[in-house]
């Protein structure tokens, strides 16, 4: 590696914040199997990903319930009850993120995210005051993998992409941060990235006694 990491940009929704509309919709529709269908074909991911690149909640669901009048109530609930589908913190990510912050490492933030229930996580998060600077997409009119959300990030906060380690579930948001010049590490749990950010001396290794103990 010609220059060390000096910058590491965080996905959020699953690397750090646990996020699933299942946990809303198990309280709202009994038979996991009538659940999944809604999820799949009427509040899914593509309808839902509109609203990550900026279209507003009044307007989504207002579409849905033109096409699925039925399911009006379930619909406004996404919306309506979206706090319920956070699961959380996730916990041993955050400890990676606090002993990167410790270490004095540059924090970033890259999200796919709606910009009118970004503040509740905002508010919900102390963690995300950690970061130097975070992206949402929905505020940007932009949404991952396109590559022009990426270049935003790293001109608006001067970062050079070959010191910079970019971390997300998606692999193609991965591999799109890659095409960019950036390091990328397709994140599937805390113990994978922790290796990997040791392993470019972003972390020290643990020591004998706390490996063993």
């Amino acid at each position: 590696m010609s220059k060390p990491i000096d910058t590491v940009i965080f996905d959020l929704g699953n690397v750090l914040i646990g996020w699933d509309p299942r946990r809303l919709y198990r309280q709202l529709i009994e038979d996991e199997a009538q659940m999944e269908w809604f999820l799949r074909e009427v509040c899914n991911s593509e309808w839902n990903e509109q609203q990550d690149a900026g279209r507003p909640w009044t307007e989504a669901t207002a579409l849905l319930r033109g096409r699925f009048p039925e399911h009006a109530e379930l619909i406004d609930a996404y919306h309506l009850r979206w706090e319920e589908t956070l699961v959380g913190a996730m916990e041993d990510s955050v400890a990676l993120l606090a002993e990167l912050r410790a270490r004095g490492v540059r924090l970033l933030a890259l999200t796919n995210w709606s910009q009118q229930t970004f503040p509740i996580a905002r508010q919900r998060f102390a963690f995300l005051q950690w970061f130097e600077g975070i992206v949402v997409s929905g505020e940007e009119r932009l949404i991952k993998p396109d590559p022009r959300i990426y270049q935003r990030l790293l001109e608006r906060y001067a970062v050079d992409p070959s010191t910079a380690l970019y971390i997300d579930d998606s692999a193609r948001n991965v591999a799109a941060a890659e095409s960019l010049g950036m390091h990328g590490w397709w994140f599937r749990g805390a113990d994978g990235l922790r290796e990997q950010l040791i392993e470019l001396e972003l972390l020290q290794p643990p020591t004998r006694e706390a490996s063993h103990g």
